[in-house]
């Protein structure tokens, strides 16, 4: 639930080294470069869709609405042949290809995007949201609608006067996206993490609109081990004296809570696997003896503080706390019974999940995948290797190219 270096082969066994590392560590693309494919061919355009009222799920309105997408392939004239791509937590609608020739990596699943690979963009039109209350609402390519933005009845940031918005929500206003353009049917929805949680709402709410489902690293519920979790990443936040409940807009935003959220989130997206492999016990300065001096740190510190920092440039605290209230109160089907939302799902299912993730428990995928199957659906359960946990799901998502490519064929 996460933008240059790849720390696959990042091993730190020297300070000089270390501090390279430091320095290269910007705008934390250490979690979504992928180099195991060449980027989507053409550059990436970022378009807008607006509604004049959103009405959510709990019955009060946002008006207007704004969310930014972008799509790779071209809609063919039966409007049949689109997959839907939903982001997790982090994430934004940039799934594949670049905006520009030197940005510093593609989009976080270019590996399966494009002409000949997986989701292959000679047959089919992909197509991505940003979501509502995005986590990157500072992002000069991310439109969304939230907290952040002006509330048009008062011409001032909404702030917590924003309506809690749901994952179904998320769906809700992605359907009137497609809608939009004559689309009403999906050949796919696929998504990572918090983008799962989407596709299983769409599978479960719309059944005869979604042929396929691929889950990707997420569950049917938000299990007490993920609200734990949550809550964890949302605490930082909370105890910044700057957060004033959400009325910062027009002051000192609560960037250290909002940092120490960040580093929260970036840590447990991964595994132990990946921190002890990638660093050793080196200091984050070779004058600073973290045994010796309070303030001194490791390597590994040194490098969470320095992503959170770059992450917190383009983030919103506010939407970071809205962004855990919609992925706490998630489960399939909208109405608190897990298990006949679950069996709503028609779709043939496709679920990737990692027996090292650390935000989703694995055992909670395996049932997830237990329930749809009860309910008549046939469903598919793949694991995906790799030391990176949670993240496997983005950074590996390569390994099941051949398996994503069948299902979507049949």
């Amino acid at each position: 639930m996460h933008d240059g270096i790849d720390t696959s082969t990042m091993m730190i066994p020297s300070h000089s080294r270390t501090a390279s590392v430091l320095a290269s560590a910007t705008l934390a693309v250490v979690l979504l470069a992928s180099t195991s494919a060449a980027a989507w061919d053409g550059l990436v355009e970022k378009q807008i869709f607006e509604m004049e009222e959103y009405t959510t799920v709990s019955g009060e309105t946002i008006a207007p609405v704004r969310i930014g997408w972008e799509a790779y392939g071209i809609l063919n004239e039966e409007k049949d042949n689109v997959i839907l791509i939903t982001h997790f937590f982090s994430g934004t609608s940039h799934a594949a290809g670049r905006y520009a020739e030197d940005d510093a990596a593609p989009g976080y699943w270019d590996a399966i995007i494009g002409p000949g690979k997986p989701l292959d963009t000679d047959e089919y039109y992909i197509i991505a949201s940003d979501t509502l209350v995005n986590l990157n609402a500072h992002d000069p390519n991310v439109t969304t609608t939230g907290p952040a933005t002006t509330n048009p009845e008062t011409g001032e940031p909404w702030g917590t006067d924003f309506p809690l918005v749901t994952i179904r929500d998320f769906v809700e206003v992605q359907k009137a996206l497609l809608e939009s353009q004559g689309i009403e049917q999906l050949h796919a929805v696929m998504g990572p993490s918090m983008g799962a949680l989407q596709a299983y709402e769409w599978a479960s709410a719309y059944p005869d609109r979604v042929e396929r489902l691929i889950s990707v690293i997420g569950g049917g519920v938000a299990d007490p081990w993920l609200l734990a979790t949550l809550s964890a990443w949302a605490a930082p936040i909370r105890v910044d004296a700057n957060w004033k409940q959400g009325d910062y807009y027009d002051g000192e935003p609560p960037l250290d809570g909002l940092r120490e959220a960040l580093k929260l989130v970036t840590l447990n997206a991964n595994h132990w696997q990946w921190a002890n492999e990638t660093f050793d016990r080196s200091w984050a300065d070779e004058g600073a003896d973290p045994a010796r001096e309070l303030d001194a740190r490791y390597a590994i510190e040194q490098t969470l503080d320095d992503i959170a920092a770059a992450r917190a440039e383009i983030a919103d605290a506010n939407h970071l706390l809205y962004l855990v209230k919609a992925n706490q109160a998630f489960i399939v089907g909208h109405d608190g019974n897990l298990e006949e939302g679950l069996a709503r799902i028609e779709a043939p299912t496709l679920i990737l999940y990692s027996e090292n993730d650390l935000v989703f428990a694995p055992e909670g995928v395996r049932k997830t995948a237990e329930l749809i199957e009860a309910g008549g659906t046939s469903v598919e359960l793949i694991t995906l290797e790799g030391t990176r946990g949670h993240l496997d799901g983005v950074l590996g998502i390569d390994q099941a190219g051949d398996r994503i490519r069948d299902f979507l064929s049949q």
